[in-house]
């Protein structure tokens, strides 16, 4: 699913205001992940098992992955890479992250 949606998503950087969008075709990393998000649910996953995580990649550049928190790791879906992998092996500092209570950020 993650590759499937990295190639059903136009990469496009937002011009002026950022805008998200759970149905994108075409979009920058929020839009990857709310898509993720939207088909993760409707397969089941509960939506507290999903976070966005605002990132810092290697290169200091911002950035926003999902996690999937499962009982062995937090993964890691990201539209920069086809392969999913836990979040500690990406190299990314989080930033943020959503709680289980989606409206709250740590």
């Amino acid at each position: 699913m993650n590759d499937w949606v990295n190639r059903s998503i136009k990469p496009q950087n937002d011009e002026g205001a950022d805008s998200w969008d759970a149905n994108a075709t075409v979009g920058d990393c929020e839009d990857y992940v709310l898509v993720k998000r939207r088909r993760l649910i409707k397969a089941g996953i509960p939506p507290s098992a999903l976070r966005i995580a605002f990132v810092e990649t290697r290169s200091g550049v911002g950035h926003a992955v999902l996690v999937v928190n499962t009982t062995r790791e937090q993964y890691a879906l990201d539209n920069l890479t086809r392969t999913i992998k836990p979040l500690k092996q990406t190299g990314y500092r989080v930033v943020s992250m959503q709680t289980a209570n989606p409206a709250k950020w740590r």
